[in-house]
C-alpha cells in the first residue's frame, strides 16, 4: 500500500492507516476469524458438490446432443462455452487462494490469519492498483461479459449475473463516500476474510452454472432430457366430423417439438411414414357415423436404447350439428374492465351467417371473432342463432363467470418478491407492477406507493420513482436492510387494480 513514488504527506497517511489496521487486527476477536474459516470450509465443500451436479448435467446434455442434434446441439454448444469460461475463472481464483496461503504451515489455523499484508501489497500500490489487482478486476469483468454474450442481454439471468459479478464503485454506508469496488472489498481485510470472499465468488460461479444449465438452457433441463415426461398427443383439426369427410390433424409429442424426429411410427397397427418436422400428419377417411380410435406408438433412441412413447385418442363422426360451439380464447372466465376475446363458430355454418348477441356486457366484432366487455354483474351470456342449409333453426348460448382483475405484484427492474440490489439502484429505479402469469397484455401504471426503511417513518410517494423525501430516508438504510415497498396503487388499462402485492428490496451496500 505504501509502495511506489508518493509524496511525504501520502507516506504519512499510509503509515497512519497501517497503524490503524494493526490496532484493529490486535482487537479482532479470534472467534470471528475462526467463523470465517469454518464458513470457507463449508463453501468449499458445497462447491465440490455443486461441481459434481453440474458435471452430470453437462454430460446429460452432451448425450442428448449426440442423439438429437437438431434439438440439443445448439444448447450443448452454449453449455460448453459457459463451462469453459467458468472453469477458467474458477481455476484463476483457486490459484490466487494458493498464493495467499503459500507461506502458512497450517492452512486451518484461522485465528492466526488476521494479517492484511498479502492482498494490500498484491492488489494495491499507493493509490493505484498493481498489475495483479487490475488483472483480478479484468477477470471478473470478462467473465460477466462472456456469460451475457452467450445468453443474450435479454436473458432472465443477465440481471443476476450482473449483480453477482458487479465491480462498480460502492457507497460506504457509514461515510456516504463512493469507494472503488476492489478497495471496498479487499483492502485492509484479514487474510481469512478475503480467502472466504474468494471462495464465495467461486460458489457464485458454480451456482450460476447450475442456474443456467438446469433451467435456462433446457427449460428445466431434467424434464427436457427425460422422454418419460413426454406424452403422445393426437391433435386433430376438429374432434367431430360429418360422414364422408376426411379426418385431418397431427400426432405430436406433448411439447410440439419440431426438432424431435422419431425413428418410426406405428398408427392403428401399421407402419406410418407421413412424418414432417417431427409431426405425424394424419390424412385418412373419417369412416361412418360413430366413434373411432387413433392409437399407436412413436419410437426414439435415448441413451443408446429404443424408447417407445404411446399415444391414443378418439374422434366422433356425427351428423349435422344442432348446437353452436362457443369458447373463450383466453380462459373459462371473462374479466371486468377488459375486452375479452371470444370465438364463436357453428360446424357447417359460415361465420358471417351467425347471429351473435350478449347479455351482461357489451359485445363487438364479427365473423366469428368478438370482444366482450363485462358489466357490473356476476355472469355474461353469449347467445348464438343460425339457420342450417336444411332450413332448420339453431339457437345456443354459453354463460361465463365475470371476475375482477387479479392482484398484481410490485416489481423493481422486472423482478418480484425479494430483490437484491444496491441502494443507488433503488434510488433511481422506477417502481412497477405486473401480472406475470396473466394471459392478457395490460398497460399497468403505478399511481403511488409507500416505502418503509427500517427504523424510519413510512414515506408516501406519488408516481413511480422515489421522491426527495423517500431518497433522504433511504440514505439512512444500511447494507442488508430490507426496504418494503407496499400499498402500491395502480391501474390496468385505465381500471383500478384492487390489490398490488408488495416488493421488498434487500440492499447489497
Amino acid at each position: 500500500m505504501a509502495g511506489g513514488k508518493v509524496s511525504a504527506r501520502q507516506k504519512m497517511i499510509n503509515l497512519m492507516y497501517l497503524v490503524f489496521i494493526a490496532m484493529l487486527a490486535m482487537q479482532m476477536d479470534k472467534e470471528v476469524l475462526s467463523a470465517f474459516g469454518f464458513m470457507n470450509e463449508k463453501l468449499e465443500t458445497n462447491n465440490v458438490s455443486t461441481t459434481e451436479k453440474n458435471n452430470r448435467a453437462y454430460a446429460n446434455l452432451e448425450t442428448k446432443a449426440s442423439e438429437q442434434t437438431e434439438k440439443f446441439g445448439e444448447l450443448n454448444n452454449q453449455a460448453k462455452k459457459i463451462k469453459s469460461y467458468s472453469s477458467d475463472f474458477y481455476a484463476y481464483l483457486s490459484d490466487l487462494k494458493l498464493k495467499m496461503t503459500a507461506d502458512l504451515e497450517d492452512k486451518t489455523a484461522y485465528e492466526s490469519m488476521d494479517k492484511t499484508e498479502f492482498l494490500n501489497s498484491y492488489f494495491f500500490i499507493g493509490d493505484n492498483y498493481t498489475e495483479q489487482g487490475q488483472e483480478f478486476l479484468n477477470k471478473i469483468d470478462s467473465y460477466r461479459k462472456n456469460l451475457i454474450n452467450v445468453l443474450g442481454e435479454n436473458s432472465r439471468f443477465t440481471p443476476i449475473i450482473k449483480d453477482r459479478f458487479d465491480t462498480e464503485p460502492v457507497i460506504n454506508s457509514k461515510t456516504g463516500l463512493t469507494v472503488e469496488w476492489l478497495n471496498a472489498r479487499y483492502e485492509g481485510f484479514p487474510l481469512v476474510a478475503s480467502l472466504t470472499n474468494l471462495t464465495q465468488m467461486q460458489a457464485d460461479i458454480k451456482n450460476t452454472e447450475a442456474d443456467i444449465v438446469n433451467t435456462l438452457l433446457g427449460g428445466k433441463l431434467e424434464e427436457a432430457l427425460s422422454l418419460n415426461n413426454y406424452k403422445g398427443i393426437v391433435a386433430l383439426d376438429k374432434n367431430a366430423y360429418f360422414a364422408g369427410e376426411k379426418v385431418t390433424g397431427k400426432i405430436v409429442l406433448g411439447r410440439y417439438d419440431a426438432e424431435m424426429v422419431p425413428d418410426n411410427v406405428i398408427l392403428n397397427g401399421s407402419d406410418y411414414k407421413n412424418i414432417q418436422s417431427g409431426q405425424v400428419i394424419i390424412d385418412m377417411p373419417a369412416g361412418n357415423v360413430g366413434n373411432h380410435d387413433i392409437k399407436g406408438k412413436i419410437s426414439f433412441t435415448q441413451d443408446g436404447k429404443k424408447v417407445e412413447v404411446p399415444f391414443e385418442s378418439s374422434y366422433s363422426v356425427i351428423p349435422e350439428p344442432g348446437n353452436a360451439v362457443v369458447s373463450a380464447d383466453k380462459m373459462n372466465v371473462v374479466y371486468r374492465g377488459l375486452d375479452n376475446p371470444i370465438s364463436v363458430s357453428l360446424p357447417g355454418v359460415s361465420d358471417n351467417n351467425l347471429k351473435v348477441s350478449a347479455t351482461g356486457g357489451s359485445l363487438s366484432g364479427s365473423n366469428g371473432k368478438y370482444s366482450l366487455k363485462p358489466g357490473a354483474g356476476g355472469t355474461a351470456t353469449i347467445v348464438v342463432s343460425a339457420t342450417l342449409s336444411s332450413g332448420k333453426s339453431v339457437n345456443s348460448k354459453a354463460t361465463f363467470r365475470i371476475k375482477d382483475i387479479p392482484a398484481a405484484m410490485g416489481s423493481v427492474r422486472d423482478q418480484y418478491g425479494i430483490v437484491r440490489m444496491p441502494k443507488s439502484g433503488l434510488a433511481n429505479s422506477p417502481i412497477s407492477a405486473g401480472l406475470p402469469d396473466f394471459e392478457f397484455d395490460l398497460d399497468i401504471r403505478v399511481q403511488s406507493f409507500k416505502i418503509k426503511v427500517p427504523g424510519e417513518l413510512t414515506i408516501i410517494v406519488d408516481g413511480t420513482t422515489l421522491s426527495a423525501a423517500a431518497k433522504k430516508v433511504l440514505e439512512k438504510a444500511q447494507r442488508g436492510d430490507i426496504i418494503n415497498i407496499y400499498d402500491i396503487k395502480a391501474t390496468a388499462n385505465g381500471v383500478n387494480i384492487n390489490q398490488v402485492l408488495p416488493v421488498n428490496i434487500e440492499l447489497t451496500n
